[in-house]
């Protein structure tokens, strides 16, 4: 055990004594619990009881947990204001601490309890680059909330400031969404970021049934975290370890499993990081092979109005890997977490709920629910969520609004100074010029709101929230501050957008594009710190930003 380069040195088993640990702990396999727990992120203030329930797990197996903590952002409270710079950074912090821990204290096997944004991604990057022993379990999701009587989550409220803006709803209607949308802790309700990644860990394997959508306030979430703890010493046994379990076919499992839910685009970029860490490469052509072969199976908020609650009473991930199983879309020979087979694990599972989970046959599309598109405008592609964009917006023309950042987007969104049929081009938000590529869903929520998700495109470089929907494309690469061709984009020109035919340009000649291009100028950024050197590391030699990592 790697815990034997620390366990037989008797300073260090005083050490060890110090912390009230007793021989016979000291002897069985040192088992890492990796904490997310924070009291500002309403998605971690319940895991410090699912990491008590893991520890208890455990020692129920024969182990000795040991814990300590990872951070973790909450991207809608750091939404619209400097602290989104900070967000995507952090998986790389997590990954490189996580690594840090591990490695210095010798530790035999991981338990990973993340939730939010970049948490989950920054843990499964950890786990693959150490590779010891490891699974995951999740501080689960939030419930749904109710507006008015009808289900709600975190982007109906985003929406809403755009809807009280525009004088569709009153400030008492307001003050009820900002009430009651966010009910419970867990991560947002919907079909996000966090929820995706979660789902997408049962997926891949590294975690076990359930993860992605019990919710954070069912007894059931305890349970899981217990058996997380238990099946912990088993793959310790087994030595299977994360790589054994990520393989290529098992992200491309994952990727399947993306386009049939209809996940968030961030997950474009964390599958590759992860992958990347695995010793493996996942570009933009594979998602659209993927994507261009799967159906999308559920509409989950924002697409729809069902929740991840929904999807667990309805058979959870599990139950959408059957259908895409018994239709030949799945590798389901792949090892997991449990230490059987995908095959053995979703063996007798049911979709419970075909209105939640559609069949094969009655798929909302024959296609996925991410899209990466290519064009004179994304050279090296961009991303969109094709699933939450309306039937009339898959192809849209109009002239381009540009906005230099997001806050001044939002302001002539808010304004009303943004008109049906034009496309808003929001630039110098990508991992450079951002610097830290931030999330846009303030200003694609306050174009829903006021009424304009069907006559109005959103593009940039920078990313999208999982909780935005309508026409938004991001990651457009290369990004505007190393001179990709949306800084050469004025106002009026105008785009062209085809997302079932994978195309975004600008109707420009080559001509006059060159021209534009010999005559820009770098933006100054004023980066110091963290955020430059990671920003450097995103876009140095890189086409597809942090796709790269």
């Amino acid at each position: 055990m790697n815990s034997d380069a620390i366990k037989k040195d008797v300073p260090k088993r005083a050490l060890f004594h110090a912390l009230g640990l007793t021989d016979e702990e000291i002897d069985r396999p040192l088992v890492g619990i990796v904490s997310s727990y924070n009291e500002i992120v309403p998605g971690h203030m319940n895991i410090d009881k699912i990491v008590q329930a893991v520890k208890t797990g455990v020692s129920m197996a024969g182990g000795t947990p040991l814990t300590f903590p990872a951070i973790a952002v909450c991207d809608g409270i750091a939404m619209g204001h400097r602290g989104m710079k900070y967000s995507l950074v952090t998986r790389e912090l997590i990954a490189d601490s996580t690594e840090a821990m591990t490695i210095a204290h010798a530790l035999d096997a991981l338990v990973l309890v993340p939730n939010c944004d970049k948490n989950v991604p920054g843990l499964l990057m950890a786990a693959a680059r150490l590779n010891v022993p490891a699974i995951f379990v999740s501080g689960g999701p939030m419930l749904a909330g109710r507006v008015q009587g009808c289900k709600t989550s975190f982007s109906s409220a985003s929406e809403a400031v755009g809807q009280y803006a525009a004088g569709k709803i009153s400030k008492e209607v307001l003050d009820e969404y900002e009430a009651n949308t966010c009910p419970t802790c867990g991560s947002c309700s919907g079909m996000y970021t966090a929820n995706s990644m979660n789902c997408l860990t049962e997926a891949l394997g590294m975690g076990l049934k359930g993860n992605g959508t019990v919710p954070a306030v069912y007894s059931a979430r305890l349970q899981l975290a217990k058996h997380a703890g238990m099946q912990i010493m088993e793959l310790i046994k087994q030595d299977i370890r994360p790589r054994d379990i990520m393989t290529m076919d098992a992200f491309e499992n994952a990727l399947t499993v993306d386009m049939a839910l209809g996940c968030s685009t961030n997950s474009a970029l964390h599958l590759p990081a992860i992958a990347h860490e695995c010793g493996l490469e996942l570009n933009l052509d594979i998602l659209n092979n993927i994507s261009e072969k799967t159906p999308n199976l559920c509409h989950l908020a924002p697409a729809g109005h069902t929740y991840i609650e929904d999807l667990n009473e309805a058979g959870g991930v599990y139950a959408v890997m059957k259908e895409l199983a018994d239709a030949g879309l799945l590798h389901t020979d792949c090892l997991t977490c449990t230490g059987k087979s995908v095959a053995e694990n979703i063996n007798g599972c049911i979709n419970k709920n075909p209105e939640v989970i559609r069949a094969i046959d009655n798929a909302y599309s024959k296609t996925g629910g991410i899209a990466v598109l290519r064009g004179n405008l994304a050279p090296d592609g961009c991303v969109v969520k094709r699933s939450a964009v309306a039937p009339n917006m898959l192809k849209h023309s109009g002239p381009a609004r540009v906005f230099e950042s997001e806050e001044d987007a939002m302001a002539a969104i808010l304004d009303g100074k943004i008109h049906a049929n034009d496309v808003v081009v929001i630039r110098y938000e990508g991992p450079k010029g951002g610097p830290g590529m931030r999330e846009m869903l303030n200003p694609t929520s306050a174009i829903m709101g006021s009424g304009l998700g069907e006559s109005v495109a959103l593009i940039t470089d920078g990313r999208f929230s999982g909780a935005t929907r309508g026409a938004a494309i991001g990651h457009i690469s290369p990004e505007a501050a190393v001179g990709g061709p949306i800084a050469l984009i004025r106002d009026g020109d105008i785009i062209e957008i085809d997302i079932p035919s994978h195309s975004i340009k600008v109707d420009l000649p080559e001509t006059e594009l060159a021209a534009r291009r010999a005559a820009w100028e770098p933006k100054k950024q004023n980066v110091t710190g963290y955020l430059a050197r990671y920003a450097a590391l995103v876009t140095s030699g890189s086409k597809g930003a942090v796709l790269s990592l």
